[in-house]
Formats: structure tokens, sequence, C-alpha cells
């Protein structure tokens, strides 16, 4: 079985304890979540999760089958890499003395897209928005001076195709006139 990277996108009414429904549908299959994202949707008083998964496809559609039988699931959706856009950001905090050796670091930001948010005395904060590879990139670069800590968010993505849930929802409201 081939095991490939999904995102789910999964659409909630904002309900106390949904969270850990959600992610116990993925514990008791042994399913590590790589990545866990919860935001506004594009619809008011409706939730999204952006969940990263690594399983083989015939599992994906087993959790998003799961997943929608939750009470307060509206639709969920899975993706492959090439029908989103996803970025992630990343914050490191590195000694502000590393920047009294030459320009290196400033190199090493520059290379990488990075900016810098806040100077401190005894520290600098660091801001890299980009993929997995590249935050995991310039970590290693940072490494290397040295850091004192990090922090990369989850996935945030948006399909290439026109959300989905807007089709569903509209399909749902011509079932609903239909019935009356």
């Amino acid at each position: 079985m081939d095991i490939n990277q999904y995102t789910i996108t999964v659409f909630t009414e904002n309900q106390t304890g949904l969270l850990s429904r959600v992610v116990s549908i993925f514990t008791r299959r042994h399913i590590n979540v790589l990545s866990l994202t919860t935001s506004q949707s594009s619809i008011q008083s409706i939730h999204r999760f952006t969940i990263v998964v690594e399983v083989p496809l015939e599992m994906v559609k087993k959790l998003v089958a799961q997943l929608e039988k939750q009470v307060d699931v509206l639709k969920a959706f899975f993706y492959e890499a090439d029908e989103i856009v996803y970025q992630e950001i990343a914050l490191y905090k590195v000694p502000t003395s590393v920047f009294s050796n030459g320009d290196t670091v400033e190199k090493i930001i520059r290379s990488h897209n990075a900016r810098v948010l806040v100077i401190e005395p005894e520290y600098v904060v660091i801001e890299k928005t980009g993929h997995e590879e590249e935050i995991a990139s310039l970590l290693n670069d940072l490494k290397v001076i040295g850091i004192y800590e990090f922090v990369r968010s989850g996935r945030v993505a948006i399909v290439k195709p026109m959300e989905r849930l807007n089709k569903y929802l509209k399909s749902m409201e011509a079932k609903m006139a239909e019935a009356e």
C-alpha cells in the first residue's frame, strides 16, 4: 500500500469538545497527525480544521467518512499536495550576539527570504513563511550559529478548485427547498 501525505479539511459548527472527538478518530486508529490547525472558515459560524496525515488512500477515505459521522461536522474532504496552496509559519529566537560576527546571519536570513520581527538586547526573533522543508532548512542553518527557541505552526491550506463546502451547502439548500 502506498502511503501519501493528505490534507484533510473538516468543516464544523463551533462546539465545545469537538476537537477531542476529531482527534480521537485518529488516535483510535494509531494515526499520527503531522499538523492540525483550526480557524474560522469563509462562511460565518462555520469553523475549519486542517489536518495533515500520512496514510494510504483507503485509510484517508475511512477517516473522512468517520469524521462526517460526528454530530457537529458538516462535511470533510481530503486533498493531495497538488490540489492545495499551503504554507506554514515559523519563529526562531537567536542570540543578539550572533549579529556582531559579521554579515553571516544577515546572509542566512536573506537567502531564506525570512525577516526580523523583534530585536531585543538578548535575542532577535526571525520569521519564516513557507513549506516544511524551507522552514527546516533555515532551522538547520541557524542551529550552526546558535538558537534559543523555535516554533512552527501547522499547515494552513486553501484548495485550488472552488471550495467544495460552498457547493455542498448550495446543493443542501436546493434539496431543502424542493422538500418544502
